[in-house]
């Protein structure tokens, strides 16, 4: 996922992907509890990063929006 796709998303857009990603993550999390060797070690990495780039870019709008 790059900044500039999440740039052209809306307020709700963003959080449903927010949602997706964390759905994602707790299943990631899952599987490598119950068979470690399933997952590779980059998977939950690149979830939480995408994960704190739709963070950032929703606080981004909410600063834009407030001045």
């Amino acid at each position: 996922m790059k900044a500039s796709e999440l740039k052209s998303k809306t307020g709700q857009e963003l959080r449903e992907e927010l949602s997706a990603l964390l759905r994602e993550q707790f299943n990631l999390r899952m599987q490598k509890g119950i068979n470690p060797d399933g997952i590779r070690p980059n998977q939950i990495s690149n979830v939480r990063r995408n994960i704190a780039r739709v963070k950032t870019m929703m606080s981004a709008n909410r600063r834009s929006e407030q001045s």
